[in-house]
């Protein structure tokens, strides 16, 4: 009787942590459809796709690694689909898809053999967190975009929206409020940020009409990827940024989340977990899936095993009954939440060595030419070019691994190759 009572108590805990981890992260069918949107998939579709993606990625989760970490398409890599490769690039989202599923295998590949291990100790930590504060100044710049506080200036690349427009006053009420909430350690702050601020919407007149229920006739659940300009120099080079990003963001995300669980012993399947949700995210038609910073929230509940994950992908599955009021939600209501994700992953330039010219100023130009060129494969082709141009002009080109010097011929061969109309 106490070993029954024992295992009732367990599966509570891990409900409850389920629950709490899907909470703090549905907003994502909200958000990563209306940036889907913008490459071109239509906003029901983009909302299954995120859906059906997060789901299968928290039951391999589940299944096959036994961890408590959800599985949703990840902020800023979302970005780099949507806005570097697919608009940046001028692939098609069919062809932007098969961009994904190339990079997901070398993400995989590296789960299953050494080279991620190579590659984790090759790429110099200044570079990698230089990505993930980049990645940030992007997703705010997206943010201030879609809430109006931006907009194309008249004598200038960017000025400050109109202040009296509905729009903008919209954004900031949410925007102020989203602060508060977040800082105050609500509980849900995303998803309570996005309701008010539909609420708000409402009331000021911008709030967007309900959409209908998804058909089963109409819908199509599987994408077939568009792999016509595999043979392409540019494809390689849209497939490349992504697969780096993939790689390194999962290392560090997956690692922390599994050493404040104390089970760092799962962190390969974990790994290998992620990579393959990766996989089938090309599938459903979305950007990859990441083990996403709100795992924490589900450890920090007491989420121990696989069942909350269990848990969270059988609710996200739930989630296709809402998509019509989930489509009601505005741009005004997601913008807020793009630009405190993004203040986050700014946070990671205290990890670079700003004293050290050498690691410093490439990592400074990854950082703004990121949000500058509206590329994020351009900004991080400025930083790995200028890093052994810097290394070799102090003398300390030993410090320079094989890696880092291929990314760097790659990426200055891609801009020689632009240059010259190929």
């Amino acid at each position: 009787m106490l070993k029954q009572h024992t295992k009732q108590v367990s599966w509570k805990k891990e409900f409850m942590a389920g629950l709490i981890g899907y909470f703090t992260t549905v907003y994502i069918v909200a958000v990563n459809s209306q940036i889907l949107e913008s490459a071109g998939l239509p906003l029901e579709s983009g909302m299954v796709a995120t859906i059906l993606a997060s789901a299968i990625g928290c039951l391999i989760m589940a299944i096959y690694a036994k961890a408590p970490m959800v599985l949703i398409p990840g902020m800023g890599v979302n970005a780099l689909f949507a806005y570097s490769i697919v608009e940046g690039t001028g692939l098609n989202f069919q062809e932007g898809l098969a961009v994904v599923l190339m990079a997901s295998l070398l993400f995989l590949v590296t789960a299953f053999t050494r080279l991620g291990d190579w590659l984790k100790h090759a790429i110099p930590e200044s570079l990698k967190h230089a990505i993930t504060v980049g990645l940030g100044m992007f997703l705010t710049l997206i943010g201030l975009e879609k809430g109006g506080l931006v907009v194309r200036g008249e004598h200038s690349l960017i000025t400050l929206g109109n202040p009296s427009s509905a729009m903008v006053i919209t954004s900031l009420l949410t925007l102020f409020i989203g602060i508060f909430l977040f800082t105050r350690n609500v509980p849900g702050n995303f998803l309570v940020t996005m309701v008010v601020g539909t609420v708000i919407a409402y009331f000021t007149g911008i709030l967007n009409q309900p959409g209908e229920m998804i058909s089963l006739k109409e819908q199509s659940w599987v994408f077939m990827p568009d792999f016509s300009s595999i043979g392409e120099f540019g494809f390689w080079m849209a497939v490349f940024p992504l697969a780096i990003v993939l790689i390194f963001e999962n290392m560090g995300l997956i690692h922390g989340q599994l050493s404040m669980l104390g089970q760092e012993d799962k962190f390969k399947r974990s790994y290998q977990a992620t990579a393959f949700a990766s996989l089938t995210s090309g599938l459903f038609g979305t950007s990859p899936t990441v083990s996403s910073a709100e795992s924490a929230a589900v450890i920090a509940s007491g989420g121990k095993t696989g069942r909350a994950a269990l848990t969270m992908g059988a609710l996200f599955i739930g989630t296709l009954l809402l998509i019509p009021w989930i489509s009601m939600v505005p741009s005004t209501a997601i913008s807020p939440i793009l630009i405190i994700v993004g203040a986050l992953m700014v946070q990671n330039i205290r990890e670079i060595p700003l004293d050290q010219l050498s690691e410093s100023m490439p990592a400074f130009l990854i950082i703004v030419m990121i949000p500058f060129t509206y590329s994020i494969a351009d900004g991080m082709a400025f930083g790995f070019i200028a890093y052994p141009i810097v290394k070799i002009a102090i003398g300390k080109q030993r410090e320079l691994s094989t890696p880092v010097v291929l990314i760097a011929m790659v990426f200055l061969i891609e801009f020689i190759m632009r240059t010259l109309g190929h």
